[in-house]
């Protein structure tokens, strides 16, 4: 026997029918009902469809369910405890790997800032530089000054933005690299650093200032200059 299938008619006012009947409280815990009134609806738009009935129905039940499960009374979530190491008594939270707080500013105790200033321009806070000693941080010095020697390869190609950006990180890495080997180099050795410092740092302010003037041919002249200072730095931290 053939059996008449529902039409599409009846199905939609079953869904309404539902919807109508049907009032999900929310729990105690939350202030915002979650139930939708067939009033509010009928009058925003046209007659639902048994698509759009379901899609109303299946959001009003799993509403209360997320609410109730993160509200719920009695069950509050707790940070977990250090958790000690036989090499660290202290726990996790104290393992080095991660700073507590802000991160904090590193300072320069050698004579290489500008002394007008006290500073130098194009050091960027928020640049973090991991400590690797002396004979580690006059490597990198020696490589950030040869990425350096590419730096004029974007002149000319109004790319002033990046040209900043990055002679402003790598001087900033040299900056506190070069603090750190005048520290750990001898007496007789420590004038000679700071002299070399405080020129390549000088001519990376008048290089940055050129840059952000995005004056082509001053910044050509300002590189130019800059490119001999790279190269004695490099050929310096090979002894060092």
């Amino acid at each position: 026997m053939a059996v008449q299938a529902p039409s599409k008619t009846g199905l939609r006012h079953r869904s309404r029918a539902v919807l109508q009947e049907i009032w999900l409280a929310p729990p105690s815990t939350a202030s915002v009902p979650v139930g939708i009134a067939m009033a509010d609806l009928e009058r925003d738009g046209p007659p639902l469809s048994r698509r759009a009935a379901l899609r109303f129905l299946a959001a009003g039940i799993s509403g209360p369910i997320l609410a109730s499960s993160g509200l719920a009374e009695g069950n509050p979530v707790k940070a977990r405890p250090p958790i000690p190491s036989p090499g660290n008594p202290y726990g996790d939270e104290e393992n080095g790997l991660w700073l507590p707080g802000l991160i904090p500013i590193p300072t320069v105790t050698n004579e290489i800032n500008n002394p007008e200033t006290g500073t130098r321009s194009f050091v960027q806070l928020g640049v973090y530089v991991a400590s690797i000693g002396p004979e580690g941080s006059a490597y990198r010095i020696k490589q950030n000054a040869f990425d350096l020697l590419g730096w004029g390869d974007l002149l000319g190609m109004n790319a002033w933005s990046y040209l900043k950006k990055y002679l402003q990180l790598k001087s900033t890495i040299m900056y506190f690299d070069f603090d750190t080997v005048i520290t750990g180099a001898s007496f007789e050795q420590k004038q000679t650093l700071t002299d070399l410092a405080n020129r390549l740092f000088t001519n990376f302010e008048k290089l940055e200032e050129a840059v952000k003037m995005k004056d082509d041919p001053m910044t050509r002249l300002c590189y130019d200059e800059t490119k001999f200072v790279l190269k004695e730095v490099m050929e310096r931290m090979d002894r060092a």
